[in-house]
């Protein structure tokens, strides 16, 4: 097993990407700690991955806070000894007009997505520091390029600061053995469409959006976890502040050479 006594910490970790990431870091052999804002959705991610609680370690906390991911590691190290990896998965997708942008709008979008990965980043490496790690962030295509039927400016730009911190920290970290990279989604079907639209619509939503990708379809969960691991595991041992598209094929058609 890849992750045979690892230590792997996730962010965003009570569903969706996070959820399942965590449930297949275990079947490798890892110990896992999730993060959520929410004790109840910790709660019933744990029951469902590792009903036990033996190797599941909740740690409920807006790390948008400096203190929190501190703490948030700490309690990792507490519970397991170190933290050998950190997925950043946190994130909320709120797609609305720029005009109609507010201040709550893009507060949120960098509470959700730019804070948490900086600060969980550096409280997670600094535990690392002289042992070596990763770090996977759980990027979006909309970083990348502007969809004109989703309209994201906020979202957008925090997470093109997800993108630009990784290459930074992936330079800064290089000589503690530190590898940090990220994967870059285009839709995939996960609970936070429905933060913002009924289930039924979040469905029509999806399936409306297949053609949206050269291979066919949407994603689903399963389709990035794959890969989150493998950026998180020794197979990538030599890769470090790379993007990795795992979009469908989106942005391969959507790159300037090709328009």
């Amino acid at each position: 097993m890849d992750f045979e006594n690892k230590v792997v910490l996730i962010t965003g970790g009570g569903g969706g990407v996070g959820k399942l990431a965590a449930q297949r870091f275990l079947e490798e052999g890892a110990n896992v700690v999730l993060n959520s804002r929410r004790q109840e959705v910790l709660d019933a991610a744990r029951d469902e991955i590792d009903p036990s609680g033996e190797r599941v370690r909740l740690f409920a906390g807006d790390v948008s806070e400096p203190r929190t991911a501190k703490a948030l590691v700490a309690a990792a190290v507490d519970r397991f000894g170190r933290v050998d990896v950190l997925v950043n998965s946190t994130g909320i997708f709120r797609p609305t007009p720029f005009l109609e942008q507010t201040e709550e709008h893009f507060q949120e979008a960098l509470d959700s997505i730019l804070r948490p990965t900086f600060w969980t980043s550096q409280a997670a490496a600094s535990q690392m520091r002289g042992r070596g790690g990763a770090i996977v962030n759980v990027g979006s295509m909309w970083a990348a390029d502007a969809i004109s039927t989703t309209p994201t400016s906020a979202y957008s730009a925090a997470q093109a600061g997800r993108h630009a911190l990784t290459k930074n920290l992936a330079i800064e970290l290089a000589a503690e053995n530190v590898r940090v990279n990220t994967v870059a989604l285009a839709f995939v079907e996960t609970p936070a469409y429905e933060r913002f639209m009924s289930g039924e619509q979040a469905r029509e939503v999806l399936d409306s959006v297949h053609a949206f990708h050269p291979l066919g379809r949407h994603g689903q969960p399963a389709d990035v976890v794959e890969a989150i691991l493998f950026l998180a595991s020794e197979k990538a041992g030599w890769i470090t502040g790379a993007t990795l598209p795992v979009d469908g094929g989106v942005l391969a058609g959507r790159s300037p050479a090709a328009r």
